[in-house]
């Protein structure tokens, strides 16, 4: 068990007091295929609270939501923790985004500041931008003081696909940082010597917190890999002691036969999707070393893990991780449900009446499907809605379908994910029309209005769309119908 987070408490004094302790380590290093920029702890401590008193002199007080809007450059952490230093509540958001997309999540938000890089979409609202050369300025200012506060105020927000179709900010507490404690022993096995290389982006969940937010808590260096460099390479170059990613990138990585033993290498880490086995045994005949895997959901993080110091038994996910407050509804079979006490449970959804945690009693009812084993075990069944997930990222199978129905010669459309070969799946949309489409017009379509990893990669034309009696789309049968198609071929 953690100890209760301290009061008063700041999420960004926090993931930087450790390094204090040793302020010349090397505390970030994004590598790249011919080098790599590298922050000490002291550099980077200096430049976060530069960023911060910089933000504060602007006229942002604390509360007031600021949108990030860059790509996977060290100015991300920097104006992230940045804002969290004096109060303020980044909100960090993926630039694949349109600007339909971005334009609604910031009606939501209505932000006082939006922090962009060059060639990143902007959304049409009045809030002042700051670019990246006047944010980068601010580095050298003299240190904020830290805004300390109760550490259930908000700290940062982040966009998640909600079953309705339509992005959900989800707020979090300066708490969620503390909690995140429980995955040091529950799932990464972390220590202050390690080296983590996280292959997603700044803006990512799970990269701000596993690939930099943890590390740095615990005094240990964080390895970023610049978008398109080789990742198995700078894995043994810059001796990586532990990997994290989406199933997906191990995939990519085993591709060829080409990858070798990893010296320094303890283990890897998965989250994101149900990581293959056949992914997990070919992982560790080629490199030695076990995958971790964990459940997790942008409402919590992760909170269901195996770990080097309690394996999940085969088949099987992991367990609760010590500190969680979580249950399965309905019996040893059932749906996940976490705590409200649950100390890194979201403070809620952002709406207009201000935050909605939705409870059913005492819990929050995640919609994954599981079964629990005699000693705590949890297997992954599924998901209990129709979520879609592309590549590590859950996607709301109505939200793509409202940006497609807009298509003039689409009469109906209705999508899913689905299995194209063993441990690949991927976002596909049925249509009805008077005839079949060109797909690169369509694809052109979703492009406009769609980030890329929402947009389908396959389309198929129906004469109509499977619906039951009372008109309701059944995702399965579309499921079913794509692989009998594919199985005649």
């Amino acid at each position: 068990m953690i100890a209760p987070c301290p009061t008063p408490f700041n999420m960004a004094a926090y993931v930087l007091a450790a390094g204090a302790l040793s302020p010349d380590k090397i505390a970030l290093e994004i590598l790249r295929a011919n080098g790599a920029e590298r922050w000490s702890f002291a550099r980077l401590e200096a430049a976060v609270r530069g960023t911060g008193a910089g933000l504060a002199a602007l006229g942002l007080r604390p509360g007031a939501r600021v949108l990030l809007r860059m790509g996977n450059s060290v100015d991300f952490p920097l104006a992230y923790l940045g804002a969290i230093a004096v109060g303020l509540v980044p909100v960090p958001t993926s630039t694949a985004l349109t600007g339909p997309e971005i334009t609604a999540m910031a009606q939501d938000l209505s932000p006082a500041l939006v922090i962009a890089g060059e060639d990143v979409t902007l959304p049409d609202h009045p809030a002042p931008v700051l670019t990246l050369e006047r944010l980068r300025a601010l580095r050298n200012l003299p240190p904020c003081a830290y805004d300390m506060g109760s550490p259930d105020r908000p700290a940062y927000i982040v966009f998640t696909s909600g079953s309705g179709g339509r992005p959900r900010a989800v707020v979090h507490a300066h708490r969620a940082v503390w909690a995140r404690r429980m995955m040091w022993e529950g799932w990464y096995g972390l220590r202050a010597h390690d080296r983590m290389m996280h292959a997603g982006a700044f803006n990512w969940t799970y990269t701000l917190g596993t690939g930099l937010m943890d590390p740095w808590a615990i005094g240990a260096t964080a390895l970023v890999v610049e978008p398109g460099a080789p990742l198995g390479l700078l894995m043994r170059r810059h001796d990586a002691t532990i990997f994290a990613a989406v199933p997906g990138v191990y995939r990519q990585l085993l591709e060829g036969g080409k990858l070798r033993q990893m010296p320094h290498l303890r283990h890897g880490l998965s989250a994101g999707e149900k990581l293959p086995e056949a992914t997990r045994t070919a992982w560790a005949a080629a490199t030695g070393t076990e995958i971790f895997e964990a459940l997790g959901m942008s409402e919590c993080s992760t909170y269901i893990s195996g770990s080097p110091a309690r394996p999940a038994p085969p088949g099987a996910l992991g367990y609760p991780q010590d500190g969680r407050r979580v249950t399965v509804l309905e019996g040893d079979e059932g749906i996940l449900a976490i705590h409200r006490d649950d100390p890194g449970l979201m403070l809620g959804y952002l709406g207009a009446g201000g935050l909605d945690l939705p409870l059913q009693g005492e819990w929050f009812v995640t919609g994954d499907r599981v079964a629990r084993a005699e000693g705590g075990a949890i297997t992954y069944l599924g998901r209990d809605d129709d979520m879609m997930n592309a590549g590590g990222f859950r996607v709301s199978p109505l939200e793509v379908e409202r940006a497609l129905a807009d298509h003039p010669e689409i009469d109906d459309i209705a999508v899913t994910d689905i299995d194209i070969r063993p441990d690949v799946r991927i976002i596909a949309a049925f249509y009805t029309a008077p005839q079949p489409l060109d797909e690169a017009a369509l694809n052109a379509f979703a492009a406009a209005r769609l980030a890329r990893y929402k947009q389908p990669r396959l389309y198929r034309h129906l004469p109509r769309l499977p619906r039951g009696a009372n008109g309701k789309l059944s995702r399965r049968a579309l499921r079913a119908l794509f692989k009998a198609d594919d199985d005649k071929s």
